[in-house]
């Protein structure tokens, strides 16, 4: 969210998780980034005082739709959809609520400063509208948040989030932004993350892929076969079967989730598709 005047005239709310950006370089350098051209239809979430809002808008996007929740930006907000008219349009409420598959003409980008408390969820909600054309992500995002998504097998901070951006395309952390750029200033650092989708663009559709991911990393001290030992969806063939299961792919069952490759986790999921193991992943 983004602050182009003084705190004396508004107060960002912590449960909202708003930290103005005033860094004018940075900004701008995320609207270049961002490699606007006419035609795009972008979507920013937490536009705040509109300052990240309005570079967009100036780098002649067809359409920028912007999820707003703190109705306190209202009058500041209208001012910009004013000098800008039908090529802003305003949307209030919550992003983790907000009817994404509605919008038309459909977002092909997505451009903001994400509230850091809802970075995950909402990033799995976006990410499944991959299908629609959405395949474009420039975020930013808490420093250690943007170590987990960008995070190489056999790390620490590999978490599902990251595997699942692993294997549907390329995600790079672009540049670390010190937490002095933001008012109020957080306690913690930021990171501006780019995320281009290319392949598996229904995978987040598919909330086995999801349950999957997220029963391996169930408990990260323990085996994988112990995590997903009591992981029996339906599909999945049964309980007592991911030791052999496991084995037949070459997989170590002693080893944990996050020492997986992306393919790895993708084959397991094959596995979902078809317990013989010769389905594909979607496209």
């Amino acid at each position: 969210m983004l602050e182009t005047g003084s705190e004396t005239f508004f107060r960002p709310k912590r449960s909202l998780g708003q930290n103005f950006l005033v860094d004018r370089g940075i900004l701008a350098e995320i609207a270049e980034r961002a490699r606007v051209v006419p035609g795009d239809v972008l979507l920013e979430v937490g536009p705040g005082k509109g300052v990240l809002t309005r570079e967009l808008l100036l780098k002649e996007c067809s359409r920028l739709f912007a999820v707003e929740m703190d109705l306190r930006l209202k009058g500041t907000l209208e001012e910009l959809s004013a000098e800008f008219g039908p090529r802003l349009s305003l949307i209030w409420g919550d992003a983790m609520k907000t009817d994404y598959g509605a919008l038309s003409p459909f977002p092909n980008k997505a451009v903001a400063n994400i509230p850091y408390n809802i970075t995950t969820p909402l990033l799995w909600r976006l990410l499944s509208f991959a299908p629609r054309g959405l395949t474009y992500h420039l975020y930013m995002v808490q420093k250690e948040a943007a170590d987990r998504l960008t995070a190489k097998r056999g790390t620490k901070e590999r978490y599902p989030l990251g595997i699942a951006l692993e294997v549907m395309g390329e995600t790079a952390l672009v540049r670390r932004v010190p937490s002095a750029c933001f008012r109020p200033v957080p306690r913690v650092e930021s990171a501006l993350v780019e995320i281009r989708l290319t392949r598996g663009l229904h995978l987040m559709r598919d909330s086995g892929w999801s349950a999957l991911l997220h029963a391996g990393f169930r408990q990260r001290r323990k085996t994988l076969v112990n995590n997903l030992k009591d992981f029996n969806p339906k599909d999945f063939g049964g309980a007592g079967e991911w030791l052999s299961r496991l084995e037949r792919l070459g997989i170590d069952p002693k080893a944990r989730a996050e020492e997986l490759s992306g393919e790895d986790w993708l084959n397991l999921y094959r596995e979902r598709r078809e317990p013989g193991g010769c389905a594909n992943p979607p496209e």
